[in-house]
């Protein structure tokens, strides 16, 4: 390209990214032979290299790539990302993490980017120390991480799941169903094997449970009357899966807690599928407070999905000065609708 012209190969390159540098008549011929010779200009990979910067940030979860387009905590959460991400002139590359250990780490270590959000990604994964391997900043949501190179924006999990719990305490619920996703790696859609936080692999499910189990404990109820059911995925379809496991019981729970809203709604169709009204015969209720909450009156806890994703965006690409702004505690709130009433007996 460069011998076809009769100039040097930086010269070429000027043209397409510093054309600044050359005159409009120098430069308008060497787009001419470009389009001639159908070269399409400089490797945009190889120019990041030299330049020390790829210009994206890696976001990372461990579930299909349409997940984040289908879950709407995780939409409001990337749009706050990518608010702070246009606001630096970076983008995003979206990298749903391979079941496979190997594949994993490799997906991690091809990575264009210049620093990594890890969103919903277990402890001790396999991607999550190929991350810290490569030495580039991270951000992550859990506040309780226990690497001090990590910065954070996240919620006190178990603050919240305490106010929920003390809610339901105090409308007289003892046997409750807990249904989640995420429990742990190996678990399938089944009554999980889960009686302590410290058996979840997630911290975020890990603090929510923990929450909970200190308002029962708080209450002086018998943590043995929950029962915790963990579904594939999380998705309408599983949390109406789970809640229907409980439904059937013949003693069913008076209150059927989701650890997220989209589970909640599942479970909220699962009511209607046998003639119960939430609030009335079962209590619900979800957590995050997604638009489609307050749409079916499910009481919930609040969180800003949206301010996350921009706060968790703004520690990765404009570090605070001292190590005290490292992590961000968001807060949380309590919202009571109608899915939430007095305890019945429960019985079939």
């Amino acid at each position: 390209m460069a011998d076809e012209v009769g100039v040097s190969r930086s010269t070429v390159s000027n043209a397409y990214g510093r054309p600044d540098q050359l005159s409009p008549e120098l430069r308008e011929r060497i787009l001419s032979a470009a389009r001639r010779l159908g070269y399409a200009g400089p490797n945009p990979t190889a120019r990041s290299l030299r330049r020390g910067r790829a210009g994206a940030i890696g976001v990372l979860f461990t579930d299909v790539l349409s997940y984040a387009f289908k879950d709407p905590f995780a939409v409001r959460f990337l749009q706050g990302l990518s608010q702070a991400a246009e606001r630096h002139s970076t983008g995003l590359l979206l990298i749903p993490v391979p079941d496979d250990p190997e594949a994993a780490r490799a997906a991690v270590r091809n990575a264009a980017v210049d620093g990594f959000c890890v969103f919903c990604v277990a402890e001790g994964h396999p991607a999550r120390q190929a991350i810290f391997e490569r030495g580039l900043p991270v951000v992550g949501t859990e506040l309780l991480a226990p690497d001090a190179a990590m910065f954070a924006a996240g919620i006190d999990e178990a603050a919240a799941t305490r106010a929920a719990g003390a809610h339901l305490t105090a409308l007289g619920h003892r046997r409750v169903a807990i249904i989640a996703d995420m429990l742990h790696p190996a678990l399938g859609p089944r009554t999980a094997p889960i009686r302590q936080p410290e058996d979840i692999s997630y911290q975020g499910e890990r603090e929510r449970l923990r929450g909970y189990q200190e308002a029962w404990a708080k209450a002086g109820l018998d943590w043995d009357d929950v029962t915790i059911i963990n579904v594939p995925g999380n998705s309408r379809e599983a949390g109406l899966e789970g809640a229907a496991a409980a439904l059937d019981r013949r003693d069913r729970p008076t209150a059927v807690i989701a650890f997220s809203d989209v589970l909640a709604l599942g479970a909220l169709d699962a009511l209607e599928a046998r003639g119960l009204r939430a609030g009335r015969d079962v209590s619900v209720i979800g957590f995050d407070d997604i638009p489609q909450a307050a749409e079916a009156g499910l009481t919930t806890v609040r969180q800003p999905a949206k301010e996350k994703g921009r706060i968790a965006g703004e520690l990765l690409l404009d570090p605070p000065a001292s190590a005290e702004g490292r992590r961000v505690a968001l807060p949380t709130e309590l919202i009571v609708r109608a899915s939430t009433g007095p305890a019945t007996n429960g019985r079939i």
